[in-house]
């Protein structure tokens, strides 16, 4: 089964700082998804990040369709970088990188994602009309509303 890649970059004008304590609260995954996949959050924000730290979600990505999302924070190294797996939901591999590193005039943020597909041949098919879309116009969103 193919494993995909999106890759990501996005430069804004704020401080490590700033962008560190925003990134790592995963309360604020909600304030940087699109309103219309009605992102809730249902459990495991309550605390800074950690590595080991589980939160539930419940999103509706596509077609209407309401899914628990359980995602793993594997490894976090403090204003650098953490890493978010998915344990249960929509895809049949989730690794999530996000870095973050300080350059001139702000930072600049960058996403990692290798992700499977569920379903198969099926899944592969729908990916470049369904599937690549939608993550990229949730990172089109995100560098919109950052």
């Amino acid at each position: 089964m193919k494993i995909y890649t999106l890759h990501k970059k996005q430069k804004l004008p704020i401080s490590l700082e700033k962008g560190w304590e925003f990134l790592s609260n995963p309360k604020n995954l909600k304030t940087i998804t699109p309103d219309y996949m009605s992102f809730d959050i249902l459990s495991g924000a309550d605390r800074p990040m950690f590595p080991g730290q589980i939160i539930q979600y419940i999103v509706t990505p596509i077609l209407g369709i309401k899914t628990k999302w359980v995602t793993e924070i594997t490894h976090v190294k403090d204003k650098e970088y953490f890493v978010d797996e998915q344990r249960f939901g929509p895809y049949a591999l989730w690794h999530h990188k996000h870095f973050i590193k300080e350059i001139n005039g702000g930072i600049e943020m960058e996403d990692v994602i290798d992700y499977k597909v569920p379903m198969g041949f099926l899944g592969q098919m729908a990916h470049p009309f369904l599937v690549k879309p939608k993550l990229e116009e949730i990172f089109e969103y995100r560098q919109k509303n950052w």
